[in-house]
């Protein structure tokens, strides 16, 4: 989250006071941290205390952000989330304000998929942020953040947000910026704030051009920064720079979000390939090269794979969806090819799902080109759309 506590100290003094140049002294002496970082820090103490549990966590969220918002009364928080504040009954107020994607982004280092993380970034918008908008930026921002930070290429993660939040990237920077004015909404924000992630080129880049923006200064620099972080290395005199800028319990928390993700974070605990689902149902075709094979003296066609495929490949071999006992599960439904698949795909259970994506994984192993052949085909992107389909039925019971 510390991508997301630069880009608010660094918009600090430029959120009343546009600019919209890139060519700006980073983090001065007049910067300071706002509601942004407050909040941001409230969510990780609320992941933390909530155990990855949902109905802790949403209440951990409520305490958190009340907690904090009366640690620092003077952050600059909005009007009605400051009537929330001091509010006896606390409840959600239909708002569709930034907030709500300002402060999610420790949400989506704290889990390993990327389900959980658009399910628990829902329930950190919610107790305040319960509109539709409120939510979808939430929501939109930690799944960048999880995509980049699991090595999707940029293309990959604007497809991703284009076809499941429906945001529009097809203006640029350049073409946005001269109009651009002060917009406290996500939808305002939140698409502006990661076309700036898709056109800069490093993450002092990123906060440069997102401040060049005008606007919510502080806010669309601090979700588009919180994007880069998992994209980019953080340089460290810039970092170093924003701590200074914290007080003594706000190091304390940061500190303690460090040491608790350290212990619990697993990379590989995990592999979501669910998000491949879209790309695998177009039936995308590969380039084919030729290698020569010295031990046989013979040339064999293979495919070039992109970087989705080859990332779609090692993801699947490190999911909790291939199965050890395929080859009996196939057997009992006497699928022995491809064209077998294809007559089972629409009925099948999960299980049989799972044990037909594994053989076309591991048939890959001896014979290069298998999973290309079965995505090309249309029966890979069958199951994984049956698979994804029975996930959602799950979540929905």
């Amino acid at each position: 989250m510390i991508g997301a506590i630069i880009g608010d100290i660094a918009g600090s003094i430029y959120e009343f006071s546009n600019i919209k140049t890139t060519d700006f002294p980073v983090i001065g002496e007049d910067c300071f941290f706002t509601d942004d970082t407050v909040m941001t820090i409230a969510v990780a103490e609320a992941l933390i205390k909530g155990g990855r549990n949902e109905a802790k966590t949403e209440k951990e969220m409520v305490k958190a952000f009340r907690k904090y918002g009366k640690l620092y009364p003077d952050a600059g928080y909005g009007f009605r989330f400051s009537e929330w504040l001091s509010s006896s009954d606390p409840k959600p107020y239909n708002s569709f304000g930034n907030g709500s994607a300002m402060r999610v982004s420790p949400v989506a280092w704290y889990f390993h998929s990327l389900e959980k993380v658009e399910r628990f970034a829902e329930i950190s918008a919610k107790v305040t942020h319960d509109h539709e908008e409120g939510i979808k930026g939430a929501k939109a921002t930690a799944a960048a953040i999880f995509l980049a930070r699991n090595g999707r290429p940029k293309d990959y993660i604007k497809r991703y947000i284009e076809l499941k939040y429906k945001y529009d990237f097809s203006k640029t920077l350049d073409e946005i910026r001269p109009t651009y004015e002060f917009d406290e909404t996500c939808q305002g924000t939140v698409p502006v704030a990661l076309q700036v992630f898709f056109e800069a080129e490093s993450f002092e880049d990123t906060l440069r051009k997102a401040i060049s923006m005008g606007g919510d200064s502080d806010t669309l620099a601090a979700i588009a920064c919180s994007v880069a972080e998992g994209f980019y290395p953080v340089p460290t005199e810039i970092k170093e720079r924003a701590l200074t800028k914290l007080d003594k319990k706000l190091l304390s928390m940061l500190k303690k979000w460090d040491e608790d993700l350290s212990v619990s974070s697993n990379p590989f605990e995990h592999r979501d390939i669910m998000l491949y689902a879209d790309y695998l149902l177009k039936n995308p075709h590969t380039e084919r090269k030729t290698i020569h094979h010295n031990d046989t003296n013979q040339d064999y066609v293979v495919p070039e794979y992109d970087e989705t495929m080859f990332n779609f490949i090692r993801d699947a071999v490190a999911s909790e969806r291939i199965r050890s006992d395929y080859a009996q599960i196939l057997a009992k439904h006497n699928i022995r090819s491809h064209q077998d698949m294809v007559c089972e795909v629409c009925d099948a259970s999960e299980v049989l799902l799972e044990a037909m994506l594994t053989v076309i994984i591991y048939g890959e192993r001896v014979k290069p080109g298998n999973v290309a052949w079965a995505a090309e085909d249309g029966i890979l992107g069958d199951i994984m759309f049956y698979l994804r389909k029975k996930q959602e039925e799950e979540n929905e019971e």
